[in-house]
């Protein structure tokens, strides 16, 4: 065991960074569950002594205890904010609204395309991405029947502006929840900074689908007319659940959007959102909605990547990228942009993400914060919608995958790769003309 302690010791960062790579083969080839992974790395990474298992040093803190590298932020707004969807998803308030969206189309298949995309999108950028497919889907198999025509145009416009519309918010998908914690970025400050080329990318994309599928969406004027007169009537279930949920995730958004004036974080105030809904409910069965599963994924890959920053690496790694782009913000950001597309669209995003927050920080810390402050924006960028390359870049494509195989209708990984790869493509060189015009010039 001492050979042992005095190897790693020695070897700090080779050993974190083996660590780190063999738990991203496995997450990626997905032959163990991702959670099992990062809490088994996690354990390593404690036990071979490259975090400390002891919270005191003396009578300091010790800066290298395991527990200092969980970011509780991200844990917590997460955990709450499946709270608060799980609550709302239960009046039926979504399924009514894409009811009424979906009615307003007049049962054209092209401008049903194009509202599911818009719905789907708009909703991502408040809930997570699996949770808003989940609620659409079933409505995409009933419009597609009625038509007699094929879901999977409607089922990848979908994925795609789940991801792309998850983009624009703090909230909006978990590579962003990272790196608002570790960039200490508000939620406002996500909505000034991405909703807008976000925008432009969605119309771009949907356009671009919408061109694509032409063929494939057309239908008789009597079916069209079936999907007009859909009924929404009894979409909603709970009145009182709707008024009342939807009025404090209301005020949720709006304690996002006054965090610099109430200096309350966002974790907080969605807590206590969450807290305020748990009072009218059975939290038994409110908690088993929760995704315990993603969130120790979260706290087993943060203890794992602390390991790497505990013994150095990450700090390597902002050097060696540093020298590679010589000081060069312009370089530096293009980079992150398009190494994060092409990279999220093959690996998970949140590892990803996860393992290249501390380096931006740390390239914050050496460059300063102006240098830094597009770099975060090109990251969340191109992990996000990255994951519209292949069908695992990404949980939603995943679920929407084995949803439409189970009805009948199965989705190629090449035939999703033609369209997502155009996608990336498109999504990423308008964020490049965004970054470039908004940051560099």
């Amino acid at each position: 065991m001492e050979f042992l302690h005095n190897f790693v010791s020695a070897n700090s960062v080779m050993v974190s960074a083996v660590i780190l790579l063999v738990a991203y083969i496995f997450i990626a080839t997905e032959k163990i569950s991702k959670v099992t992974v990062a809490l088994l790395g996690a354990s390593i990474t404690i036990i071979l002594g490259l975090l400390s298992q002891v919270k005191m040093d003396g009578s300091a803190i010790n800066p290298h205890y395991f527990i200092n590298f969980v970011d509780f932020n991200v844990i917590f707004l997460l955990v709450s904010m499946m709270i608060i969807v799980s609550i709302t998803t239960r009046s039926g308030v979504f399924n009514y609204l894409a009811g009424k969206l979906l009615r307003l189309t007049k049962g054209h298949p092209v401008k049903i395309l194009v509202a599911l995309g818009l719905f789907t999108a708009f909703v991502s950028a408040f809930l997570d991405n699996v949770t808003t497919v989940i609620l659409i889907m079933p409505i995409t198999f009933s419009i597609a029947k009625k038509l007699d025509i094929n879901p999977i145009p409607y089922l990848l416009c979908e994925i795609v502006s789940s991801n792309i519309g998850g983009t624009a918010t703090l909230i909006g998908d978990p590579p962003n929840i990272i790196i608002g914690s570790a960039g200490n970025l508000s939620f406002m400050d996500f909505i000034q900074e991405l909703t807008g080329v976000v925008v432009v990318i969605l119309l771009a994309v949907i356009a671009f689908l919408a061109f694509s599928f032409r063929k494939l969406l057309k239908a008789d004027h009597e079916k069209m007319m079936q999907v007009s007169k859909m009924d929404t009537s009894g979409a909603i279930s709970d009145y009182p659940l709707m008024i009342r949920s939807l009025t404090v995730l209301f005020l949720v958004i709006v304690g996002f959007m006054l965090r610099d004036i109430i200096h309350i974080d966002t974790s907080i105030v969605a807590m206590l959102g969450a807290s305020v809904l748990l009072i009218f409910e059975k939290p038994d069965s409110i908690l088993r909605d929760v995704e315990w599963n993603t969130i120790f994924f979260f706290m087993g890959l943060f203890i794992i990547i602390g390991g790497l920053e505990a013994s150095g690496g990450i700090k390597l790694m902002a050097e060696w990228i540093l020298n590679v782009t010589q000081g060069s913000r312009e370089l530096t950001s293009l980079i992150i942009l398009w190494a994060s597309g092409i990279i999220s669209g093959i690996i998970d995003n949140i590892p990803y993400t996860a393992t290249m927050t501390p380096m931006i920080a740390q390239i914050e810390n050496v460059m300063g914060a102006d240098y830094a402050h597009p770099l975060w924006w090109c990251l969340s960028l191109g992990a996000c919608l990255g994951g519209n390359m292949t069908i695992i870049g990404a949980a939603a494509n995943v679920i929407v995958s084995e949803n439409a195989a189970k009805e009948g209708h199965p989705i190629q990984f090449m035939k999703f790769m033609k369209y997502g790869v155009m996608v990336v493509f498109i999504s990423l060189l308008i964020s490049t003309g965004y970054i470039y015009l908004r940051f560099l010039r």
